[in-house]
């Protein structure tokens, strides 16, 4: 706990305000059952999904490619309903994998060397065309995650305001250290591979909701982007949803640690907003500056300094995390919620992301294969919860 602790004043003085939705959405790898490597076997799972839905709100969704499931949970309020839906959605995808010879695993790249299969779909297939190498290569698994607001304008005020903090949210969730058959040396190569679409990654301050209408307009006048959803910035407006999208990190190895990144989101969020109502500046550092966090996030997680958001210095991770906990203090919508973060913190400084885990998991035999056993285990160890009711908030990239 002393790694995060947070000087503060009066425990207890958390100010009433309203608590805003959270729904996220995992992507999930499906690999064969006995081999262990990636299989196509999407359409085979997406049979299953009336069963997997009676595990609860979520429900399974296209991905671009076969190789890979969505799980898509409802909107939720509490830290403990959201590590429910994500144990219980996590549960209900590796069920219907596992009817068809598969496994779903909470991998954000598939370390073994593979082909990817593209689902069939008319608007995949013009990906497809249009951008060659990079979709056909294109194989990640993100965590997403939708936070309610009231308008696109207090949307736009809040996309302005977190921008600093997204890199400490990639290096929180960091899983995905081997690629085609090796150990990339980054902790999130899949930020890498996914940076090569040519929306993703950090963006300018935008001012309003006109101005960011306006931005995307011209992207898309570009003829570059087949349509809105493919504006992969690492934080966004839902084009179909009264929420701000925060897309940066990897799939977490752990539920846990999911859930415990979804609430630091929502803080993240009633932060900014509270600023922006209170008409306070915005920290306007130059996209280019956030370009290199988020690099130096990808590459080494939590095992390295990262660039400190305020002063843009490099720091100990620690500090970084400590830094961001700070900023965050009054987001919270309670005492509980907020202690049950500072052990969440604690724990994942301890012992690491999902790549120090995996890299682990691999440095005694060797085998990549046991990325994927150690991802299965730590997901089996955490399927007991029961499922939490709602709507889905799915959507498509």
């Amino acid at each position: 706990m002393s790694a995060i602790a947070v000087a503060r004043g009066a425990v207890g003085v958390t100010r009433s305000r309203r608590i805003r939705t959270v729904g996220v959405e995992e992507e999930l790898l499906l690999v064969d059952a006995a081999s262990l490597l990636p299989t196509p076997a999407a359409d085979a799972v997406m049979r299953r999904q009336a069963e997997a839905e009676k595990e609860g709100g979520s429900i399974m969704a296209w991905e671009a490619k076969l190789e890979q499931i969505e799980v898509v949970g409802p909107p939720l309020r509490t830290l403990a309903q959201l590590r429910s839906s994500i144990v219980s959605g996590r549960r209900a995808a590796d069920a219907a994998a596992r009817a068809v010879g598969a496994r779903a695993v909470p991998l954000a790249t598939a370390p073994a060397v593979c082909d990817t299969h593209t689902v069939a779909d008319e608007r995949y297939d013009a990906m497809r065309k249009r951008f060659g190498r990079t979709m056909r290569e294109q194989l990640t698994c993100g965590f997403h995650v939708h936070v309610g607001v009231d308008s696109r304008e207090e949307g736009v005020a809040v996309l302005d305001r977190i921008r600093p903090w997204l890199p400490v949210l990639l290096a929180l969730s960091a899983n995905s250290p081997f690629y085609q058959g090796e150990d990339s040396g980054f902790a999130s190569y899949r930020y890498q591979a996914y940076s090569r679409w040519p929306t993703s990654g950090p963006y300018d301050v935008f001012g309003s909701a006109d101005a960011y209408a306006e931005h995307l307009a011209r992207m898309l006048d570009t003829g570059v982007l087949l349509d809105p959803g493919m504006v992969y910035f690492d934080a966004r407006l839902s084009h179909h949803l009264p929420t701000v999208e925060i897309r940066i990190a990897d799939v977490c190895l752990r539920a846990e640690d999911a859930a415990a990144l979804a609430v630091m989101v929502r803080a993240l969020v009633n932060v900014a907003a509270d600023a922006a109502a209170a008409a306070r500046p915005v920290d306007a550092t130059p996209t280019t500056l956030l370009q290199l966090a988020s690099w130096r996030a990808s590459r080494f997680g939590l095992d390295d300094h990262l660039v400190h958001p305020h002063s843009g210095s490099l720091q100990t991770a620690a500090d970084v995390v400590r830094a961001f906990r700070s900023h965050i203090h009054d987001g919270f919508a309670d005492d509980e919620e907020r202690a049950a973060v500072d052990s969440a913190l604690a724990a994942i400084l301890a012992r690491g992301t999902g790549a120090r885990t995996q890299r682990e998991a691999v440095a005694g035999t060797g085998d990549l294969r046991d990325a994927v056993a150690v991802a299965l285990t730590t997901h089996e160890e955490r399927t007991s919860s029961s499922p939490a009711p709602g709507t889905s908030t799915s959507s498509r990239s």
